[in-house]
């Protein structure tokens, strides 16, 4: 029989979900964690919100766990950090299904699982609305740390995957009728992309030897983000931290070639641009760093450099296009005006 969270209450459903985390951690008020020697704590939040970030009719319960795992895990790598493990909270109206919150944890499990992490708390508590939030914990070696206040006019723009592909999966579950020109593999992977993104932590054991290509790889800083808010978000946030500017190469920006194919070169540039949450890293190093990475990481592509300019741009080099000064303003903002 279906049953309600309401009808089964909180301490059952904390038992069911505690199934879901290792027995030794969880059970307390608090979980107890190490840090190894010579490295820092990291920690990061995120927030998902029923209407806001996801809906039934693109997302499913097990799709909204992956992607509120994914979220934090990548707001770690773009830190440089190795997770520890997570905790969860969950706000929760009492109607809901238990087999909707069953199959959250196993997408949040699913997406911990390939990168070796556990949940290891969180709570409960009733709410008019879905909401799922996440606190992430990491380690990483104090010189290994990636910040955006500490790009170096010189410095190439690499980024590590395709931009863009979450905003078209999102497109193809709101509209499925717009793409019958793509096959079922190029929308199922543009789907995946949106539903199942995977946090870049893949990319962190190439850095150290990056940074080996220059003189002093000790004192290098690498600067960078993730792009889960767009390409565009991610290019200025790093050069207004490091005050500093950037030339953007447009054709050099990786696109998936099924988003070539189905859209205007316009739209698919938009959306690599502003889509947001494709959950890839932003770095700015040196040039012969960023080289090696291009040939370590697949689809990695160094797109620009950093500039002593006052503004940020995406130009053309063969001149068919007027540049194109980048801006928060177009992508998505929380409270930004409709």
């Amino acid at each position: 029989m279906t049953q309600t969270v309401q009808a089964i209450g909180e301490q059952e459903l904390l038992k069911r979900l505690q199934a879901f985390c290792p027995a030794e951690v969880v059970g307390d008020d608090a979980a107890v964690l190490s840090v190894e020697v010579g490295k820092s704590l990291v920690v990061t939040s995120d927030v998902l919100v029923e209407g806001v970030h996801f809906s039934d009719q693109t997302t499913p319960p097990q799709a909204v766990g992956w992607r509120s795992a994914a979220a934090n895990l990548s707001d770690l790598a773009a830190m440089g950090a190795s997770p520890l493990g997570i905790t969860v909270a969950l706000g929760l109206p009492g109607e809901l299904l238990v087999d909707w919150v069953e199959e959250l944890y196993r997408g949040i499990t699913g997406c911990l699982q390939k990168y070796e992490t556990v949940i290891v708390g969180g709570d409960i508590c009733r709410s008019p609305i879905i909401t799922v939030a996440i606190t992430a914990l990491g380690q990483v070696e104090p010189a290994n740390v990636i910040r955006r206040s500490t790009a170096q006019i010189g410095d190439a723009i690499l980024v590590t995957g395709f931009h863009g592909s979450s905003r078209a999966g999102l497109e193809l579950l709101l509209n499925p009728e717009s793409a019958k020109e793509l096959s079922a593999a190029d929308r199922a992977s543009l789907i995946q992309a949106h539903q199942h993104p995977n946090p870049r932590l893949d990319v962190l054991p190439f850095i150290p030897l990056a940074k080996r290509v220059e003189d002093n790889p000790s004192s290098l800083p690498v600067s960078g983000m993730d792009s889960s808010d767009g390409l565009a978000d991610a290019i200025v946030q790093i050069c207004r931290a490091s005050q500093v500017g950037a030339r953007v190469d447009r054709a050099a920006i990786p696109i998936h070639p099924a988003l070539r194919r189905w859209v205007s070169p316009e739209k698919a540039m938009n959306w690599a641009l502003y889509g947001g949450e494709d959950f890839e890293l932003v770095l700015c190093l040196p040039s012969a760093s960023a080289q090696m990475l291009v040939e370590k990481i697949e689809g990695a592509a160094i797109v620009g450099a950093i500039t002593s300019d006052a503004d940020i741009r995406v130009v053309d080099p063969t001149g068919e296009m007027p540049d194109e000064v980048l801006s928060l303003e177009q992508g998505f903002q929380h409270f930004g005006r409709d």
